[in-house]
């Protein structure tokens, strides 16, 4: 007769694209995340928890680079044959959640949420298939002050998390703009109404208008292959970094000039008088002399004619206006064209937080940090379950992102600190040992009694080593008979190893003797000398 066949034991190792996050990891993304919601909360969002399981149908096709409808989502059947998925992202269980509590909320709904998503795509570098996102969102009115709020709201975040001004801007840009600038081309068609309602476009995605879903891919990737990539791979194509040829997309020269004078336009020097001249004559708020004026100026003269593309100008001006009235000014909040990205799923403005300090790439290259947070109003997304338009705007923060820009500025980081450990000297006295602990708690202080085996000391205070351990409890037979307590610097006690003399090791011991009611005010003298 055979032998059964042993089950193989599992493997321990974590699922392709995904990680584990231990205790200093946690505990930092905790405390700025606890900034961000302090913010949020100051300028009146609410929380929101919704389940991190959505129907596929709820989900819909949502994600813009993918075209199959259910594509980028880890989805199953249940019990009832109904397709349910892990949320992508918190922006669409938000319009599901409020086209079926509507009637219950207020109008206009803010709201942040906080929370792990799940992407069902390749993994790579710094590309995992669980991560956290930080979002707020204010749905039910199309006010351009709701707009202004989040870019005002997003400035002071970085702030409040530890981004010093000047190493971030806050970029925005319009999607009706870039209507305005695919009219002008012939990308697409204008309204026959003549009305500026994104309702009368082609979405970016629909194949009837492969050329206008053409246009927006390749602006797509301006911030990879620059202006003059972006020119090639708008008009005859162009060969990427191995040698293949891209096919370009068919537009004539003056076309493509159109479009890349859209990308720069806030690099664009005009003169002054010719600022004026164009806000002026079309009864813009914004200064002419500022940085914005410029750049809608230039603007103004590529949407000549579009009313969509004018709509979207006004939009980015009253943007403008009311950030410049609560002191936002261009060094921290800017009208950019450049800012791209999801301008196929977009309905009006868009925003990007991007960090412009420099680090140092994987060849030691220096670069820009670059963007950890953007969003937009997106109009349409609760009418797939209303089918009524309902105007909503918000933004998305890339924890992980944040956490690693924080690292790169030494805002975070480093060793964290563990608990006090108490050592056991004496298995008969652990209720004295446990007493100890929990006169230091009962004070404030993380501390541990040391739960291993006893035998060995030195094993107890390798495991304060490695806990990160800032002090360690000694107390024996002796000290038990004299109702005192060793109290061992960790900290101290390794700085001297490697730097103090002689000399200097007797002015600062690093191991004291105290009376045991004493225990809590010695400890926590030593911890605030710490720092």
């Amino acid at each position: 007769m055979a032998k059964p066949r042993k089950t193989p034991r599992p493997r321990a190792e974590t699922p392709k694209g995904f990680r584990d996050y231990f205790g200093a990891e946690v505990t930092e993304r905790a405390a700025m995340l606890d900034k961000i919601v302090g913010v949020y909360h100051r300028y009146g969002f609410d929380a929101l928890e919704s389940s991190a399981v959505e129907t596929v149908e709820a989900l819909g096709k949502f994600l813009p680079d993918v075209d199959r409808p259910g594509g980028g989502v880890f989805a199953w059947q249940d019990e009832d044959e109904k397709w349910l998925a892990l949320r992508y992202d918190l922006t669409a269980p938000l319009a599901r959640v409020y086209a079926q509590h509507r009637n219950d909320l207020p109008t206009p709904y803010r709201r942040y949420a906080v929370g792990p998503v799940w992407r069902n795509e390749k993994p790579g570098p710094g590309r995992f298939r669980q991560f956290y996102q930080c979002d707020a969102d204010t749905v039910g009115t199309s006010s351009m002050a709701a707009d202004a709020e989040i870019c005002a709201m997003l400035a002071d975040t970085l702030e409040a998390v530890g981004i010093e001004r000047g190493d971030y801007v806050v970029r925005v840009n319009n999607r009706k703009v870039l209507n305005g600038v695919l009219e002008a081309v012939g990308a697409i068609k204008a309204p026959p109404n003549g009305k500026p309602s994104m309702d009368n476009f082609v979405a970016a995605g629909d194949l009837d208008n492969e050329l206008a879903a053409q246009v927006l891919r390749t602006i797509d990737k301006f911030d990879k292959v620059g202006e003059s990539g972006v020119r090639e791979l708008l008009t005859t194509g162009r060969k990427d970094a191995s040698g293949a040829f891209i096919d370009g997309v068919g537009l004539s020269q003056n076309q493509s000039e159109i479009i890349l004078r859209f990308l720069t336009a806030k690099n664009n020097i005009q003169s002054e008088d010719d600022i004026r001249l164009n806000l002026t004559e079309s009864d813009f708020k914004t200064d002419p002399s500022s940085v914005n004026g410029a750049t809608l100026s230039a603007l103004i003269e590529l949407v000549e004619g579009s009313e969509i593309g004018l709509s979207g100008l006004r939009e980015l001006d009253e943007i403008a206006d009311l950030l410049d009235a609560q002191g936002y000014g261009p060094d921290r909040i800017v009208i950019d064209p450049s800012v791209v990205r999801g301008l196929g799923y977009y309905t009006g403005p868009v925003f990007e937080a991007e960090l412009t300090f420099e680090i140092l790439d994987e060849k030691g290259r220096p670069r820009q940090f670059g963007s950890v947070a953007g969003g937009g109003r997106y109009d349409d997304l609760v009418k797939r379950f209303t089918g009524q338009a309902v105007p909503a705007t918000g933004v998305s923060i890339g924890v992980d992102r944040l956490l690693a820009a924080l690292r790169e500025k030494g805002r975070t980081g480093g060793e964290a600190q563990g608990p006090v450990v108490v050592t056991v000297m004496d298995r008969t006295r652990m209720a004295d040992y446990q007493a100890m602990v929990g006169d230091l708690r009962r004070a404030g202080i993380r501390a541990e009694v040391y739960l291993g085996n006893p035998k060995n000391f030195g094993n107890q205070m390798k495991y304060a080593d490695r806990r990160g351990s800032p002090v360690a409890i000694i107390a024996g037979e002796d000290e038990f008979a004299r109702d005192v307590v060793q109290i061992k610097d960790l900290i101290l006690g390794a700085q001297i190893a490697e730097n103090a003399t002689l000399e200097e090791w007797k002015e600062r011991p690093s191991q004291i003797e105290v009376p045991r009611a004493q225990l809590v005010e010695s400890v926590r003298e030593i911890l605030s000398r710490q720092g």
